[in-house]
């Protein structure tokens, strides 16, 4: 049987000179585009999670500054429901010898106008959605979360 609890994932928006950092990642057997994002781990906050994710799929360590939107999604390929927090972070440190997770093929930095004409190959319309909001500076302070 299907669990059919919500997934709760994090990922980031983060700019650099007008590109943002993007992974090109395998899902489902095919190369797509997706911001560095990934599952909450048990005992982990919403912040601390996009953070490692972020280092884990780009080798680069950030520091979130803010929480850009609450997405919801239920994938067609799987039916499986998404709750991502996608938050707003700023490139702190690179480590180029840092290998990526196995199935990020790499981590790219891409002006807003390529990403939306690789829109066919984006992992979901949530990559697309953030990407506007981020554009549109829709942001809210870390302090709407609230972690016990």
């Amino acid at each position: 049987m299907q669990d059919l609890r919500p997934h709760i994932t994090v990922a980031t928006m983060v700019e650099q000179q007008g590109r943002l950092l993007m992974v090109k990642e395998r899902a489902d057997g095919i190369l797509v585009y997706n911001q560095p994002a990934g599952h909450l781990e048990p005992g982990e906050t919403l912040v601390a999670a996009a953070a490692r994710e972020t280092l884990e799929e780009t080798a680069w360590q950030v520091t979130v500054t803010a929480l850009l939107g609450i997405y919801q999604y239920t994938s067609a390929n799987n039916g499986i429901t998404y709750v991502r927090l996608c938050f707003v972070a700023a490139p702190v440190t690179h480590f180029p010898n840092r290998q990526l997770d196995s199935a990020i093929a790499e981590a790219v930095w891409l002006t807003p106008a390529e990403i939306k004409q690789r829109q066919a190959a984006l992992r979901s319309p949530l990559v697309l959605a953030a990407v506007n909001d981020y554009l549109a500076g829709k942001t809210y302070p870390l302090s709407i979360l609230a972690d016990f």
